[in-house]
């Protein structure tokens, strides 16, 4: 299983001391995050894509290939890709140059987004966003798994015998989850491709998203890529740790009520007990994860939010200590119990280029005996 951090890289005033990090500060900390996970044992850094202030990844492949060049384990990848907004043209060719420049250490996770104004800034209707979504990602799937492609769609001008370069590396495509929080459309759309459905279950009680991850392993299965508990799940996470559990919780408070996201809103504990935030001692940390396959069922992925709200980077990289050191290698060990054989690990580059290679030869071996 597949444990790391995700960022949305907000540039957010610390509510303790009034002092808020000029864009080239935030970049700067992000990328000292990143190296930061690799350094402690993580296996993922997911960048967002905003663009908009407060936020600063306007260019998410730019970013990603300093840390590609900087790490040498790290699974990069992205929280979320604005398949809606972006070209499918352009995200088939920038991504597909990463998967290079790292070495096959990439995927990405396709979203919508979640800032209304973005859609006419790209001279798309947020009305049309679903559709958008479907239609684009159809396109990209095809630019990665055919040489040549002609296409005709609603939304774009028609492609006739278009090669996208470079080619995936090895002839795969970077692995691909479909990130929703609400949209049953999304997760019929990963399960029909046989992709991951990553549920950022960070805002509503569970059974609002066990009933979407339900859905998709459904549905994964009724296209038939595998058993519903094969189906490629993640899911995100927030926590603020400290030895003593009073002091997490008089440490990030002021933290939690100023937040753009969900401050001013239900109280910290209430939205504690709602959601995976956990704000407490490592070993919290541990009981309220380790239970998540209780609701989902075995997993893949889990991500978790850390520099947000305004936390100086001194505290972050002190809670990636933590989470590396004291959280991560227990969760290891208790969310391996039990768990199936038959149920996959998180796919890599390397998993992706041997199943390829066992389809081929499958292919191969049908066609001699016709």
């Amino acid at each position: 299983m597949q444990f790391g951090i995700f960022t949305v890289g907000d540039v957010t005033t610390d509510p303790t001391n009034g002092s808020t990090p000029t864009e080239y500060e935030r970049i700067k900390n992000i990328l000292t995050i990143a190296l930061k996970a690799e350094e402690v044992g993580l296996d993922v850094f997911a960048l967002g894509e905003h663009h908009n202030p407060p936020f600063v990844p306007s260019s998410p492949t730019t970013m990603l290939g300093y840390i590609a060049a900087k790490t040498t384990t790290l699974q990069l990848s992205t929280s979320t890709t604005l398949i809606t907004t972006n070209d499918p043209v352009k995200i088939a060719e920038d991504y597909a140059m990463l998967q290079h420049v790292a070495d096959g250490r990439v995927d990405l996770m396709m979203g919508r987004g979640n800032t209304g104004p973005v859609y006419p800034w790209f001279g798309k209707d947020i009305r049309e966003g679903i559709p958008l979504a479907i239609e684009n990602y159809a396109l990209l799937h095809r630019l990665w798994t055919e040489d040549f492609v002609d296409w005709s769609g609603q939304f774009r001008t028609p492609l006739q015998g278009f090669q996208s370069t470079p080619r995936p590396l090895d002839g795969v495509a970077p692995f691909v989850w479909h990130g929703s929080i609400r949209s049953p459309e999304i997760a019929e759309q990963a399960a029909y491709y046989g992709d991951g459905f990553f549920a950022n279950n960070i805002f509503w009680p569970k059974e609002h998203y066990m009933r979407l991850v339900g859905y998709y392993r459904q549905r994964f299965e009724h296209y038939g890529h595998g058993s519903a508990d094969q189906a490629i799940v993640g899911l995100g996470g927030q926590a603020f740790m400290a030895t003593k559990s009073q002091d997490a919780v008089k440490q990030f408070r002021p933290y939690f009520d100023n937040a753009p996201v969900y401050g001013h809103g239900p109280s910290m504990e209430d939205f504690s007990e709602q959601t995976p935030l956990t704000v407490g001692s490592p070993q919290q940390v541990i009981d309220k994860y380790a239970a998540m396959r209780d609701h989902y069922g075995d997993y893949q992925r889990q991500l978790f939010l850390m520099d947000h709200a305004g936390l100086p980077l001194k505290t972050v990289l002190e809670q990636l200590d933590i989470l590396g050191e004291q959280v991560v290698p227990v969760l290891r060990k208790e969310l391996a119990v039990n768990r199936p054989a038959h149920v996959p690990e998180a796919p890599t580059h390397e998993s992706l280029v041997a199943a390829s290679m066992v389809k081929a030869a499958d292919v191969k071996a049908k066609a001699v005996q016709l």
